[in-house]
């Protein structure tokens, strides 16, 4: 299990003080409300920051660290990733997993049968999408819905799917 998991992305800068441009990658963007620090992904560290002031404009959040006042203290990290460690991610209720946690996973037929790892979680509007890399090297895309994904093991990294008919073809 991964040690931090990504809330948000650095979209752009907002103003000349410090302030940037969040896309949320959490369920829900008022969680950082009660954020008191995030890590920022460098690409060579994970850089600690203070939240010293939350705003919200449409789908965005806009967040002012404290000790960064200037626009160019800020501008080089554009399209990093801002985490928080597993204590400071929200609670999951039962039955629910973080998306990371399940990347990876060995997919099965209900047959027992290995039918790929899943490769990527793509969050679409109606249902999340499955993708799955099969033996051979193709991509197959499941939907997440009771129908095809019977059962997930986050703990055993394991998906149980019923292949649809017509869903290779």
């Amino acid at each position: 299990m991964e040690d931090f998991l990504r809330v948000g992305v650095i979209t752009s800068t907002h103003g000349i003080r410090g302030e940037v441009k969040v896309y949320p990658t959490t369920d829900d963007a008022e969680r950082f409300l009660d954020l008191k620090e995030v890590f920022l992904d460098t690409g060579k560290e994970m850089l600690p920051l203070e939240i010293e002031n939350v705003k919200f404009f449409k789908n965005l959040v806009i967040l002012k660290f404290k000790g960064i006042d200037n626009i160019n203290d800020i501008e080089k990290y554009r399209g990093r990733d801002l985490l928080v460690t597993r204590e400071n991610a929200v609670p999951l209720e039962e039955g629910e997993f973080f998306i990371c946690d399940i990347i990876g996973s060995t997919v099965y037929e209900e047959n027992g049968a290995i039918f790929g790892t899943l490769r990527e979680v793509m969050e679409t509007g109606a249902n999340d999408v499955f993708l799955v890399e099969t033996a051979d090297g193709r991509e197959v895309l499941l939907p997440y819905i009771d129908d095809c994904i019977r059962e997930i093991n986050v703990e055993e990294k394991k998906i149980v799917a019923y292949i649809m008919p017509g869903l290779l073809d």
